[in-house]
């Protein structure tokens, strides 16, 4: 099969496609014949070998995918060959998501959603998995809340506004002056950042999702009203959960894994018309490295691979 690999670490020019053995299904896996794969953030931090989660290279990076069942190895009785499937395998191990096949196991896939095609599929995993456990999961998110996303014309941003707005909130969002207008498409009200700080704008929050982390997640607290929760997808310092345990808020800090239940959920959402992956760019297979330097660029929603 062809895929994309590297050999060293570094910039987006160290990817190359490259012939590689083809995988082989093992016992409770698929053999899922790729038709696009999403890119992440964090793709470009394990490239880059500044989140090492991979080891040395060579290894080949993604996982987002979706596609159809090639093969299915022993005791698999949920798929059969030729289902249409989509999912986030192995996560944080390596998934090999960048390749022509891609073998994953199979309670961490699901049915595509029907209402979109693969390269809209592919976008949705990650970004996706991390906006509901972090809202839902972890934020335990109620209709009627108010709820503060940060970031909202990002990958995980756009889709957690519209979680947030499926399941009955009132969403607030901050964003550029450029994905203004993006974002309240979405169904949010906006705070542009740029023009001066948010916590001068928002206040009396049930639940923030941070991906920002750091002194952000310190200043998101301010906003967040006492008992109320914040989820953070990167670290929290200490002294801002001493704060937050002053004032009975609960500090989540969070990181994605699989889960096939949350596909469901959100094939759901998007098949009631109710989510939308947002894909600014889909880049041919051969075109990783440019699609690498594009996502450099902070481009509303998704980037994805198409195989």
């Amino acid at each position: 099969m062809r895929a994309v690999t590297q050999t060293s670490v570094g910039g987006p020019e160290v990817l190359f496609v490259a012939e590689q053995p083809d995988p082989s299904p093992r016992p409770g896996e698929v053999l899922v014949r790729v038709k696009a794969a999403g890119i992440n953030p964090v793709d470009g931090a394990v490239r880059g070998g500044f989140y090492p989660l991979l080891g040395e290279p060579p290894f080949i990076l993604g996982w987002d995918i979706s596609g159809t069942v090639a093969a299915l190895g022993p005791d698999v009785t949920a798929f059969k060959v030729g289902d249409e499937v989509f999912g986030m395998p192995r996560f944080p191990k390596q998934a090999a998501a960048y390749a022509e096949l891609a073998a994953a196991p199979a309670d961490e896939i699901a049915a595509k959603p029907a209402a979109i095609d693969h390269a809209h599929a592919a976008a949705l995993p990650l970004a996706g998995l991390t906006a509901w456990q972090g809202l839902v999961r972890h934020g335990g998110l109620q209709a009627g809340q108010r709820v503060l996303v940060h970031a909202g014309a990002g990958g995980v941003g756009h889709l957690a506004v519209q979680i947030a707005k499926a399941r009955g909130a009132y969403v607030i969002a901050t964003a550029s002056p450029d994905k203004l207008d993006f974002v309240r498409s979405l169904g949010a009200d906006v705070v542009d950042y740029t023009k001066g700080n948010f916590v001068e704008q928002v206040g009396n929050v049930d639940l923030v999702l941070d991906p920002i982390g750091g002194d952000h997640a310190d200043e998101s607290l301010k906003v967040v009203r006492d008992g109320g929760v914040l989820v953070s997808l990167l670290n929290v310092h200490d002294a801002t959960r001493a704060k937050a345990k002053e004032r009975s808020i609960r500090v989540e800090r969070m990181s994605v894994i699989p889960d096939r239940e949350g596909l469901t959920g959100l094939a759901r959402l998007v098949d009631a018309g109710k989510l939308a992956p947002h894909v600014a760019k889909a880049f041919p297979l051969d075109q990783a490295g440019a699609a690498h330097a594009f996502l450099a660029t902070r481009p509303i929603g998704k980037i994805v691979l198409t195989v």
